[in-house]
């Protein structure tokens, strides 16, 4: 099949042979609660309209893990969402990528008609919810394998975005948590004189306080972790909470001359620390939940939901509308020092994939984005 034409022209040395794909490749497979498994199965074939692209790197997100441990999911599948490549081969009517290309793949990208899209609400389309890119079996990102199928609605409404030179795989595989952090710090709508408490400082913990940071707020972060606040730190985050010897309500109240953070934002899962985030917010502020993305029943004072003027609200998944926002930070950032590489702890090729999933499910002061790598030298400027 013919390479397509683009406006841009892929670099030379980055053009890749068809035949050099082979026919079968390594992904790792899911076939049941925490049974994981790295086999050999066949290389995606595409249709009009669609890229096949063979990943650099994928990051292991929470999202995938619960779908792991949980069974949520029916088997098998191949998991794996923040993601990014080199395309490989682009099927009949792609006209704005070109074998070559190195790109990052958003999994999710809505219709951009039906009611809820019309509402900016996009994570609850129905085609939002469906699955774009796939390694095989029933779609599910595909990222922890060696190629991924693209399918035609990503690729034609915008899921595929162009690394730029001097951008590494790595910082381009995180624009896909980066824009769901953004979208959420957005439903806050923070003021340069407010103050901001963030619990948990993961990856996703960090990246909301660095984010809600840019809007002028001060920001307090909690975790349990020394070594996580010091990686905050990097980030600008300099008001840290060590909440295994302090107490973060009260330091959120001492802060704020007894009233309260204007918005704390929950970023550790389940709904045991829901109380005490509903305690450390101010009456008329807002508590969002980031991280719970299982069903179950809560408790918190609807008092102070209604009395106290306390919103409870949430965020989850990613937005369209942000999408340029989110690629300028993402990609232009890291030549003005918004590295996000700084919060890679460990990086496992897609042989070691099985251990790097069980670290991630365990994670220890030292742990933070854990990389699978399909390709040698995926944090560097050209990848593989």
């Amino acid at each position: 099949m013919a390479t397509q034409k683009t406006n841009a022209e892929p670099r030379p040395d980055l053009r890749i042979s068809l035949s050099s794909v082979p026919t079968t490749m390594r992904a790792v497979v899911y076939h049941g609660i925490n049974d994981l498994r790295l086999e050999t199965v066949p290389v995606p074939v595409i249709g009009p309209g669609e890229l096949l692209v063979k990943i650099a790197t994928c990051g292991v997100c929470g999202t995938d893990l619960k779908k792991i441990h949980l069974g949520s999911h029916s088997a098998p599948r191949i998991f794996g969402h923040e993601m990014a490549g080199t395309i490989v081969r682009a099927g009949e009517g792609v006209n704005k990528f070109a074998v070559g290309e190195r790109v990052m793949v958003y999994h999710h990208i809505p219709c951009g008609q039906c009611y809820y899209c019309r509402k900016q609400t996009f994570a609850q389309c129905s085609t939002y919810k469906k699955v774009g890119a796939t390694a095989g079996f029933e779609p599910s990102g595909g990222g922890f394998s060696e190629y991924i199928r693209v399918m035609d609605w990503i690729v034609r409404m915008g899921g595929v975005v162009r690394i730029p030179d001097g951008v590494p795989f790595e910082q381009a595989a995180f624009m896909e948590p980066v824009n769901t952090v953004l979208k959420g710090v957005k439903l806050l709508h923070l003021a340069a004189d407010e103050t901001v408490l963030v619990i948990g400082q993961g990856p996703i913990g960090i990246l909301l306080a660095a984010l809600s940071r840019r809007t002028g707020a001060r920001v307090l972060t909690s975790d349990l972790y020394p070594e996580r606040q010091a990686i905050a730190a990097k980030f600008g985050l300099h008001e840290p909470i060590q909440a295994g010897n302090e107490n973060v309500v009260e330091r959120a109240m001492a802060a704020t001359e007894g009233r309260g953070a204007d918005a704390v934002i929950l970023a550790v899962g389940g709904s045991a620390l829901i109380p005490a985030a509903m305690a450390a917010v101010r009456p008329g502020g807002k508590v969002m939940l980031f991280a719970q993305t299982q069903h179950e029943t809560a408790s918190f004072d609807p008092g102070a939901v209604c009395m106290d003027e306390k919103t409870l609200l949430g965020s989850y998944s990613a937005s369209t509308a942000i999408q340029p926002e989110v690629e300028e930070l993402v990609l232009g950032g890291y030549r003005d020092g918004f590295d996000l590489t700084q919060l890679i702890s460990h990086r496992f090729p897609l042989e070691e994939a099985v251990q790097a999933i069980e670290i991630a499910s365990n994670p220890k002061a030292d742990s933070m984005k854990i990389m699978i790598e399909s390709a040698p030298g995926a944090g560097a400027e050209w990848g593989g």
